[in-house]
């Protein structure tokens, strides 16, 4: 899925929309990229000089990308952070950078809330990873 396709699914619009492309392999794993881009908002004083991502924007990029493993159900509804577990980050992301997002459902409960793994990573080099919850509302 391109960016306005991914519209129809996601209620982010920009300058929160953080997911470029997806697509699901067979297994049911998401493979998402987003590309950093030089005027991001969350990059401007975070550090004037030295444009570094937010941890927080890294884990709101591959939440969404969590999102879109159950996008039929989302339709409709407002996805919600319930939870953000085991989050490491192992490296720096800066404008620039595509990053590459890999996610899959691990469980769910009611059909209204999903437990997902993601990692984020830059040319190969994971950069953030960590268990995340949300659910729909």
């Amino acid at each position: 899925m391109n960016r306005e396709e991914l519209k129809e699914y996601l209620p982010h619009r920009e300058p929160m929309l953080l997911v470029d492309e997806i697509y699901i392999d067979e297994e049911g794993v998401a493979h998402a990229k987003y590309t950093i881009k030089e005027d991001e908002f969350f990059c401007r004083g975070h550090f004037p000089g030295n444009p570094i991502v937010p941890g927080v924007i890294q884990c709101e990029i591959m939440a969404q990308s969590c999102a879109l493993l159950v996008k039929d159900q989302i339709k409709g509804h407002t996805t919600l952070y319930s939870g953000i577990d085991n989050v490491r980050f192992k490296n720096i992301v800066r404008p620039g950078d595509v990053c590459e997002i890999t996610a899959k459902l691990v469980d769910q409960r009611g059909g209204k809330l999903f437990f997902c793994e993601a990692s984020l990573k830059v040319e190969g080099k994971l950069c953030c990873k960590g268990n995340l919850s949300f659910a729909l509302v």
